[in-house]
């Protein structure tokens, strides 16, 4: 039996007009292009728990030629999809299943929308996809393949399996991903990401992180690695117990944070020790009308509002520069939020800055409200939730104002002069923190 996992990578914006800013604006094209050049961890996963007579196979969709389906002696074909490429998986599929090999289609767009992707799809797999990979295996060799497999959200990580990492070119990835984490505390309302696929938060344990980094290590000399967490650190014992392991691996990495990790010199200390170069905090809001209601169980965001500008501060002053994400056109956004964020970087010397437009993602409490509202301007389009492209009726400004001033912003924020500004600040506060800490 062979076996082709297929991940659907890169970002395909559909604003032209931004498109052609981002031509000429580097720090939006890398940032892009960082995206784009993840290989899909939940992929390389699967592959791990294949049975060891199953032949696999990974590839990037564009590897895979769009418009005729080369003959690869598939038996199977999984695809694992984000909302923004779901119509492309769509077509992918169906044109596999026409040339008569069965498709399953799993991911974090399948776990949302499962009847519309069964439509396209021999078998669709709800949620987390570890637990029901090797039934679903053997159903398909046995010719019993089901239309769906749930898993339930419970899957434990002690039981985690090393990923294939062999399987990958790494000569094509600028980064390489390891899970430590999965879940978040919080629950923003806009957030499709694998809150959606299990219950609570859970981290994975520290010797399995360890034996992943090694793995790595052993196929690319100097990785760079990307958690891919949605929110690492919440669980400080295990933190702490993982960072010191990963001081002594001496990589370079990079993750996600929510703020609370300012208050923790710590924490800070110990990840600068264990080589995080960046972190990418979401901010959401310059101003704290747009944070109102956006977390849903206890409007954390608004109460942490008072402290964005010290927390930057604080990460930053460890040598962990900040990549602070805001999401613009949240109800009580008004035109004079895109001076609110570029003030904000330079105020605070925010290294890099990554601007997306509110995106109703399906499965979202974002979704159903705009929904219910009658605010939804493309429903089914998924290709237009790529962050950059405006799906929803916004209030406190029109359509237009807010594309008009989301691309007015892009062409500010990423312009050499500032984006040089706004790094020599870093630097300066980073030199100064070090002097004084030195002082006393």
């Amino acid at each position: 039996m062979k076996v082709g996992l297929i991940a659907m990578s890169g970002v395909r914006v559909q604003d032209a007009e931004l498109m052609k800013l981002g031509l000429t604006l580097p720090g939006f094209v890398e940032r892009s292009e960082v995206i784009a050049s993840l290989p899909s961890l939940s992929l390389l996963t699967l592959a791990a728990l294949t049975p060891s007579d199953v032949e696999v196979s990974y590839h990037e969709v564009d590897d895979i030629d769009r418009d005729v389906v080369p003959d690869l002696g598939f038996d199977l074909v999984a695809i694992s999809t984000m909302t923004a490429q779901g119509l492309d998986a769509y077509a992918l599929a169906d044109r596999f299943r026409a040339s008569g090999v069965p498709v399953v289609m799993g991911g974090l767009h399948a776990t949302c929308v499962p009847d519309e992707c069964g439509l396209h799809a021999d078998c669709v797999v709800v949620g987390e996809g570890e637990k029901v990979w090797p039934t679903l295996i053997e159903d398909a060799r046995n010719g019993r393949l089901k239309s769906r497999y749930d898993g339930d959200g419970a899957f434990d990580f002690a039981d985690a399996p090393m990923p294939r990492f062999e399987l990958l070119d790494v000569n094509r990835y600028n980064r390489l991903t390891v899970q430590t984490t999965r879940g978040c505390p919080h629950k923003c309302d806009f957030c499709a990401s694998s809150i959606m696929l299990t219950k609570g938060y859970k981290a994975k344990p520290v010797e399995k992180v360890i034996a992943e980094i090694r793995a790595i290590k052993a196929i690319w000399d100097r990785p760079f690695i990307e958690l891919a967490d949605d929110n690492s650190f919440m669980m400080r014992g295990h933190a702490y117990e993982l960072l010191d392991a990963m001081a002594k691996e001496r990589v370079r990495w990079f993750t996600e944070c929510d703020i609370s990790i300012a208050k923790d010199e710590v924490l800070l200390s110990k990840m600068a020790a264990a080589g995080c170069r960046q972190v990418l905090v979401g901010l959401e809001s310059p101003v704290s009308d747009g944070l109102d209601g956006i977390e849903t169980n206890t409007n954390w965001k608004l109460a942490q509002y008072p402290k964005y500008e010290q927390a930057v501060r604080t990460i930053q002053s460890h040598g962990i520069t900040v990549i602070g994400c805001f999401v613009l056109g949240l109800d009580g956004h008004t035109p004079r939020v895109f001076d609110a964020v570029y003030d904000f970087a330079a105020r605070t010397n925010l290294y890099d800055v990554q601007v997306t437009l509110q995106t109703p993602f399906p499965g979202t409490g974002l979704y159903r409200r705009l929904e219910a509202e009658g605010r939804l301007t493309h429903p089914g389009r998924w290709d237009r939730c790529t962050l950059f492209d405006l799906n929803y009726e916004p209030i406190g400004m029109t359509r237009d104002e807010l594309v008009d001033g989301f691309r007015g912003l892009v062409s500010r924020l990423y312009t050499p002069e500032f984006v040089k500004q706004r790094r020599e600040g870093y630097h300066r506060e980073l030199h100064r923190f070090r002097q004084q800490h030195r002082a006393g």
